[in-house]
């Protein structure tokens, strides 16, 4: 008699959690910033549950701080700031963004993300900074441009979403090349993160 495959025991608190953005910042003084999203994907072959904690919950509103995403899926989770008092200037926050599976209680994994505060005028002087600095000889070729490792990675993020997924029978591209959807994912992932980090500097 065939035994049946077994689903291994996922062990608490040790499932990695993809989100994104890892940092949230807030400008008390730009509207436009008081609202932010984080992305949480789940590139899993179950379901996730999450739930998401913050350590001053009265600063914040959470539009849906708890629900599921499907396997393979992605969610949004909206996060409004609703206290922009001078005194929490500077003031670090964070939130924490617990996943499990639908059928249990324990998380089996987290992440936290760091929520700062700043004025609008403190980013201007930062991006004046920066600018200085990268006009500087001697920085000129330190700051020319991305590594050439960074951008193989994205060269090999770019070619694995272009690649076939498993399970596509008309395609010429040999089957050891043929990539899960979960691979595919995870690609698009490292290339999102990669991408959004380069805009923010």
């Amino acid at each position: 008699m065939q035994q049946q495959k077994r689903q291994p025991e996922l062990v608490e608190g040790n499932l990695p959690v993809f989100v994104f953005p890892t940092e949230l910042i807030f400008y008390a003084d730009d509207q436009s910033t008081h609202k932010q999203v984080l992305t949480l994907y789940n590139p899993y072959e179950f379901a996730l549950k999450f739930k998401v904690l913050c350590t001053t919950p009265n600063k914040y509103a959470v539009v849906d701080a708890t629900g599921a995403v499907k396997p393979q899926c992605c969610v949004d989770i909206v996060i409004r700031h609703r206290d922009v008092r001078a005194s929490y200037y500077g003031v670090i926050d964070k939130f924490r963004l617990q996943v499990s599976e639908q059928s249990q209680r324990k998380a089996l994994g987290k992440k936290e993300i760091i929520r700062r505060k700043k004025r609008i005028k403190e980013h201007l002087a930062e991006s004046v900074f920066f600018e200085q600095t990268l006009c500087q000889p001697e920085n000129r070729t330190a700051s020319s441009g991305p590594s050439l490792l960074t951008v193989f990675l994205g060269i090999v993020c770019i070619a694995a979403l272009m690649l076939p997924t498993l399970g596509e029978m008309e395609s010429l591209v040999p089957l050891y090349l043929h990539l899960s959807v979960n691979q595919k994912l995870v690609a698009a992932y490292v290339l999102v993160t990669y991408f959004q980090i380069r805009t923010l500097h």
